[in-house]
Parts: C-alpha cells; sequence; structure tokens
C-alpha cells in the first residue's frame, strides 16, 4: 500500500505529507502557519498540531479524506505531562523516582490525547541538564543519564502501549535531539558545545534509551552540534541516530527550525536549508514551510534526490499506517470516548498519587512537620497560595486551571472544621523593574503593590498560630523561553518571608517551581521546606495531605540545588581533577566563597520518620567477567512510625584510562519499614552497570578495583570495594 501510493502521488504531494502546519487552539512558538484547510484539501499538508478536540480533529481530517489521495492527517500536540488530567511537570514526577507510576501517567496522557483527537505526543523531553538557569530543566528529568535513561524507556512504553493502532495509543517523540540541556550559560535556543565524550558518557544515553524502548518520532534540536545546527547536522541524524541506533522512525524538526539555519548562518536562504535538512535525515518540517515551497524545485535540478524525497515520505505514511490511519482516519475523533476518558475519576485518583510523591522535603528540623489538625489557625499566605493556573506549570496542554486545587484549596478540604485557615497573598510573584516594564510575561502586578499586600499579610499572620508561606514561581517562569539568571527568590517574596518570620511563629516555606532555586537564604531561616514542583491538577490536595501526615513524603531529587548560580552548571557526576578540592590546601579546585557541594544534593529528600544505616558489604572480594557480585546494606527504622526511604547505589570505576566520575547512579530501591524494623537490601552488580564507553565509544568493562557505594542520597554514602578481573 505504502509504495503503491508513493508511485501514485505527485512531486508537491510528497512535499506536502513532509509539512507540519499549526493550528491556533494553542500558541507554543513564534510563527503561524496560514491557509491549512486549502492546503489540506490540496494535499499539501501531512499533519497538524496544535488542534484537538473529537469535533476540530474530525472536521480537518474531513477535508484531508477529501484531497486527491485521501492521506489521512497526523495530529500532534506537547501533550507533556498530562492532556486534560494534568500530573506535575517532569522534573516533579522525575523526583518519585517510581517509574512504574510515570509509565501510568504516560498512558493516562496518551489515553486522553488520542480520546480528544490526537495521535501523536511531542515528549518524552529526555534532555540532560545540569544548569537550573535553563527553564526547560521543568520539562526534564534532572541530571543524571542512568535515572534520566529508565524514565524515558517508562515514559515511550507508557505512551505507546504495545499496540500503536489501540486507540488508546499515540506515538511518543524523543526531544530534542541532541544536548539541548547543555545549551551556553542556561539560555534557552542557545549554542552547545561539547565533546564526544561527553555525548555518549552523559548525554546520548536517555535519547538511546527512548530509542531501544520502540519510540516512533524523534525531534531535533535547535542548538548547533560540533558548528552545524542539528536540524542540518547529517553525522547527528544519519550516522549516529539511523545508522549507528538503528532508528528506523520518523524525524520532525523542532518549530521553525529548518528556517532557522538561516539565522544559524549555515545556510543562505530557505532553499538551502531545505536542501540541507532533507540531506541531513529530517522527514517533517514543522511550521517553516520550507519542504513545501522548494523541494519541487530541489528535486528537479537534481539538489536533492528522488529516494531522498521518498524515503522521508515513506517515513511519515508508515506512521500513518501504523497507527491505524489508513484503515480508519476517525478513529481518535469520537466523542462519546472522550466524554468518558477525559478527566475522569481514574485519571485525577492517579494524578492525585502522582503529586504526593513528588513532594521533596528538603527540610524538617524539630520534626516541624507534619502538622497537626487540632483546633487552631493557620494562615496560608503568599502570591502562589491561592493560585490555581499556577498548580498546572509549564506546557500544561489541555488542562482546565479552574478545576486544579489549588494549596488553599487544599488545606481547607483536608482540615474541614478542624481548624480556622486565613489567607493573604502578601506579595506579587515578582515586582522587579524588569517586570514593571513590561519585559516579561508575567502575570500582572496586584494593584495595591507591595507595602498594603504585606501589610495584610502582617494581620493576618497576628491571628495565626502557624504560617505556611507558599512562594517560588508562576508558570511563566519556567519552560520554553523562561530562562533565569538569577535563580533565587525575587525580592518581594524574600521580603515576605522576612516579614512573615519576624512574627516569631512556626512558619513553613513551601517552594513552588520548575527548575532548582537558590534557597540558601531561605535554608539558613526556615525550620521546613518543602519542594512542591508544580504538581499539577490534583497537586493541592497532595500538598495538604503532605502537611498534615495523611501522606508521608517520599521524593528525592533528580537535580542538585546549588548555593549560588556561580556553581552552575553542576552535578554529582563530577571528576576528581589533579587537583580535588581540600580547604587546607589552596592551589585545589574550589570556589573561596562557598563550598563546591550543593545546597540539597542529588538524591535528596527527607520523610517523616529516621533511619540508621548500617555497614555495606559485598559477598565476594571478586568479580569474575561475566559474572556479578551482591552488594548489601543494612537499614533499620529508629522512629516510632511507618516509614520509606529509597537507598540508592552509585559505583566508581577506581582506576581508568580515561577520566570517571566520582560516583554514579547504578540503581535504587524503595523500602518501607515499620518501626524498629530493619532490612539487608541487597543490589546485584553484572558488567552492564561497570560498561562505559571505550576507545572507539563502544561499551566496555575495564578490570580492577570498584567501589560500590549505597545511601539515602549521593552525598551521604557508604561504600565496599571489589575487583573485577580480566
Amino acid at each position: 500500500m505504502i509504495e503503491n501510493l508513493l508511485h501514485s502521488m505527485t512531486v508537491q504531494e510528497k512535499a506536502g505529507q513532509l509539512n507540519l502546519m499549526t493550528g491556533s487552539m494553542d500558541v507554543t512558538g513564534s510563527k503561524a502557519s496560514e491557509g491549512m484547510e486549502a492546503k489540506v484539501r490540496a494535499g499539501e499538508c501531512g499533519g497538524v498540531f496544535n488542534v484537538f478536540t473529537p469535533e476540530a480533529t474530525r472536521q480537518l481530517q474531513e477535508i484531508a479524506m477529501k484531497s486527491r489521495l485521501k492521506i489521512p492527517l497526523l495530529f500532534g500536540y506537547d501533550v507533556i505531562h498530562g492532556h486534560r488530567t494534568i500530573f506535575p511537570i517532569p522534573l516533579g514526577l522525575s523526583s518519585s523516582w517510581n517509574t512504574e507510576l510515570i509509565q501510568k501517567t504516560a498512558h493516562v496522557a496518551a489515553t486522553e490525547a488520542a480520546a480528544d483527537g490526537l495521535h501523536w505526543t511531542y515528549s518524552p523531553m529526555v534532555d540532560i541538564s545540569h544548569d537550573a538557569r535553563w527553564g526547560r530543566v521543568a520539562e526534564g528529568a534532572g541530571e543524571d543519564p542512568w535515572l534520566g535513561s529508565q524514565i524515558a524507556r517508562s515514559m515511550v512504553e507508557g505512551y505507546q502501549g504495545k499496540d500503536l493502532s489501540a486507540v488508546d495509543s499515540v506515538a511518543a517523540c524523543v526531544k530534542h535531539f541532541a544536548l539541548y540541556g547543555a545549551v551556553t550559560a542556561g539560555r534557552d535556543y542557545n549554542t552547545v558545545d561539547m565533546s564526544r565524550r561527553s555525548m555518549e558518557e552523559t548525554y546520548f544515553p536517555p535519547y538511546r534509551a527512548a530509542v531501544n524502548a520502540g519510540a516512533r518520532t524523534v525531534m531535533t534540536s535547535f542548538n548547533d552540534i560540533d558548528g552545524v545546527p542539528a536540524t542540518g547536522n547529517r553525522w547527528l541524524l544519519t550516522d549516529i541516530l539511523r545508522n549507528e541506533w538503528g532508528f528506523k522512525g520518523l524525524v520532525v524538526t523542532d518549530y521553525s527550525a529548518i528556517e532557522e539555519m538561516i539565522q544559524h548562518s549555515t545556510t543562505a536562504d530557505g532553499e538551502q536549508a531545505a536542501q540541507q535538512a532533507l540531506h541531513a535525515g529530517v522527514d517533517m518540517d514543522m511550521v517553516s514551510e520550507l519542504f513545501l515551497k522548494y523541494l519541487p524545485d530541489l528535486l528537479a535540478t537534481g539538489r536533492v534526490t528522488e529516494e531522498e524525497l521518498d524515503h522521508a515520505v515513506r517515513r511519515v505514511l508508515i506512521l500513518k499506517r501504523d497507527l491505524g490511519l489508513f484503515r480508519d482516519p476517525f478513529s481518535r475523533s469520537d466523542e462519546a470516548r472522550a466524554k468518558k476518558e477525559l478527566f475522569s475519576d481514574a485519571h485525577r485518583a492517579l494524578a492525585l498519587q502522582a503529586a504526593r510523591e513528588s513532594i521533596v522535603l528538603l527540610k524538617n528540623d524539630g520534626a516541624t512537620l507534619p502538622l497537626k489538625k487540632s483546633p487552631g489557625t493557620i494562615a496560608l499566605i503568599g502570591p502562589l497560595a491561592a493560585s490555581k493556573r499556577d498548580m498546572l506549570g509549564c506546557w500544561a496542554a489541555a488542562g482546565n486551571d479552574n478545576l486544579a486545587a489549588s494549596p488553599l484549596d487544599g488545606v481547607l478540604r483536608s482540615l474541614g472544621d478542624g481548624a480556622s485557615v486565613l489567607h493573604a497573598r502578601g506579595s506579587d510573584v515578582d515586582d522587579s523593574e524588569h517586570v514593571r516594564l513590561g519585559g516579561s510575561f508575567f502575570p500582572q502586578l496586584d494593584p495595591r503593590g507591595s507595602e498594603e499586600m504585606l501589610v495584610e499579610a502582617d494581620k493576618i499572620a497576628a491571628k495565626a498560630d502557624t504560617i505556611v508561606l507558599v512562594l517560588g514561581e508562576s508558570w511563566e517562569m519556567n519552560g520554553e523561553a523562561a530562562s533565569r539568571a538569577d535563580i533565587r527568590l525575587p525580592d518581594c517574596q524574600r521580603a515576605l518571608a522576612s516579614r512573615m518570620l519576624a512574627t516569631g511563629k512556626k512558619c513553613i516555606l513551601v517552594v513552588m517551581s520548575g527548575r532548582p532555586l537558590d534557597l540558601t537564604w531561605e535554608s539558613a531561616r526556615f525550620p521546613a521546606i518543602v519542594e512542591a514542583w508544580a504538581l499539577g491538577t490534583e497537586g493541592g490536595y497532595a500538598l495538604a495531605d503532605v502537611l498534615f501526615g495523611d501522606f508521608a513524603p517520599v521524593g528525592k531529587l533528580t537535580m542538585s540545588f546549588p548555593r549560588a548560580v556561580g556553581q552552575l552548571p553542576m552535578t554529582y557526576r563530577a571528576k576528581n581533577t589533579g587537583r580535588p578540592a581540600n580547604d587546607k590546601i589552596r592551589y585545589t579546585s574550589k570556589y573561596i566563597d562557598v563550598p563546591n557541594e550543593p545546597l540539597y544534593p542529588f538524591g535528596h529528600g527527607l520523610t517523616y520518620g529516621s533511619f540508621e544505616y548500617g555497614a555495606v558489604n559485598v559477598d565476594s572480594p571478586t568479580m569474575q567477567p561475566g559474572g556479578k557480585v551482591t552488594v548489601s546494606a543494612e537499614i533499620k527504622n529508629t522512629s516510632d512510625k511507618a516509614a520509606t526511604e529509597t537507598l540508592q547505589l552509585y559505583l566508581r570505576d577506581v582506576v581508568s584510562f580515561v577520566t570517571r566520575p566520582l560516583k554514579e547512579l547504578r540503581g535504587y530501591q524503595r523500602v518501607t519499614l515499620q518501626p524498629g524494623e530493619e532490612k539487608n537490601v541487597r543490589f546485584a552488580i553484572d558488567d552492564s552497570l561497570l560498561s562505559f564507553p571505550g576507545p572507539d565509544f563502544n561499551p566496555m568493562v575495564e578490570p580492577g578495583e570498584f567501589e560500590a557505594m549505597v545511601g539515602p542520597n549521593s552525598a551521604q554514602v557508604k561504600g565496599v570495594k571489589f575487583n573485577r578481573l580480566k
């Protein structure tokens, strides 16, 4: 069928299948498509994004079915962390360290998206990043390539299921290929300069894991790689992705990325850009329409070949076939199924579970949390305390913020008649000069002004026994085009925090954000700090459950929180250098004003309880090639309540022919222990966990000494050594 279609198509129709246009139901870029219906009717559009609902997609699909060859449209959308039911932002979800849960959220997102007329999601974003200034860290799984790979695999499997043609399945799109998380200075759309070894050891693994999991599409990144934009980089898209990794699916550009190669100054005009992108291995052009405009002439003049063009068209048609669109182009435009699936009770229950498990307890001195529900007065104060929209975070897809639970909603429901709840805004999210001059897309400033809001907060706080302060970033302050040079809380929020601390009352800080923030000032002053990210539809209820102890926190950071922005980029997977940091020796690798270590390390997260960690042991001092050893660690619950901990396994190759990180995550286990209960937690280690890219960048294992380390986070570990034999 595919070959018969190819044989029947004109060159213009072939170019049309490679043309991806945007609708107007959402705005996700700076350029809009024009004349969509006419192009669909003429067979000059292969797919549409930012159009959803059974009604809207059916209307366009019916037009496609009246085109000469009746090739169905492909409908895509940025379903990043849920479609109608919104889950925590991906960085928050990754903090659950629960890949089974993450897979379930992806499946629910796919079920809802497919019920709402969609075939394709531009997710997962698997970019590794060590720089919290980059706004898009909100969309990823943090700093670790091993954990990022597990999450990438789970999301692909959740979206696509076992049968891509099933009506609850959508095609996954791995993005942004490649290296986009390493943009210089954490500034979106910026350049990337990286060694091949860093690519292979740190940045490539999650992309490769997603491809190996069967992801059907890959999206190019905006950045250049070794001087060549990813969208026109044949080494990346053909030599690596297709030839080395064996990817057989469709490659789509990011928004207008082909056209933007002109701005990169690697192509002179749109015609040359289209030629370079097709030759590199791009199959579908998002929004710029340069394929549609120039491919016929490029083919006629021999600057692209018919084989190149047909390969791209064939991949688009195969995806449509495998989605079942040729069999029934309207299978995902079913109003009855949409009414059943969208925002269902079961989906909301999963969103509540996901939000609970994503919350990270950063600090809890003196068992300040959980709060009691006994009679009294709680003041919920802060610019985000009553915000519903900010619970959904960036990339909220088709979520309805009116249906979201704010922190205030959650506290009111949790307490019922048990206590009095007061509320004050207290400050704007940000009232800096940049905002006042209109230099950002932040919410409009409250007309009352800073001092009036502070006075209101003072009056509310004076009536309260406990203050819960909800500060952080609005949803516009993270995600795409939301890089920040200063990742501290804005001055107006810190002024509010100072006023509340000055009351001398019990004061808990809840931080809502899409990135790790510099909380050094806050950490020195607040007895308890909760990182709540943007928790999604049910987030306010989940937050209240944690604050009042109905659910004990289990989240662990997947990205380190710095002490100062000057530490960025940073990662726990640092190498030793020839002069490792030593506070007693001046000429070593360190800062003179802050420690090298983060404020809160990768893997950190507290719970309501305490643990005692025993020795780490290995069952054999030697490991045979192809064999394994078992590392064990003792853990005891020393509290008077059941408690859950996630023990993490880190490995180090002590002597290697290339420099290696001091520790690398290679496993973890979540255990729940009753009061006083002890458990011996075991990790099996084989060659797959010791492997690393060798001289030719193929996987290899060196013989010699290794250290296995186990602990509750990357900074607090105990270790044992063993030898891997030749």
